[in-house]
């Protein structure tokens, strides 16, 4: 893609963190005299340095399963290993539910949200009656 086909435009983005995560980014944007927008997408960008580049869609389907494995047989597919990796940290500990909550990245207030979307746009509802969520058809 050239130069002049590039967008430069702003967009957001947003994610959730546990707070202690976000407490340690702002001090260490502040370290490093960034603000934390700059950080995250500083660190963002350099994290995905170390992330060989995903395939396509068809490409994907002709992937064998030696490249979804680890020389142990591990299946690293989801990428949970390295996400547990980037969480800790050299000489730190985290219970079992602050990783958790680390590793989920606040799950339940993302469905939450996602549901509360889908049901504006039409395509889920919920049904008290039936207890739980479908598809509108």
């Amino acid at each position: 893609m050239s130069d002049e086909q590039v967008d430069t435009s702003r967009t957001v983005v947003k994610t959730y963190v546990p707070a202690y995560q976000k407490d340690e980014w702002r001090e260490h944007a502040d370290e490093l005299d960034m603000s934390q927008s700059e950080f995250v997408r500083t660190m963002v960008q350099a994290g995905r340095r170390g992330f060989p580049e995903q395939p396509t869609p068809d490409e994907s389907k002709e992937t064998s399963t030696e490249e979804t494995t680890t020389s142990d047989g591990t299946d690293t597919s989801d990428g949970l290993e390295q996400r547990v990796e980037s969480v800790l940290t050299a000489g730190e500990y985290y219970s079992w539910d602050e990783l958790l909550a680390a590793i989920t990245d606040n799950i339940e207030e993302r469905l939450d949200e996602t549901l509360a979307d889908l049901q504006e746009e039409n395509v889920v509802r919920y049904s008290g009656r039936n207890g739980g969520y479908t598809l509108v058809t």
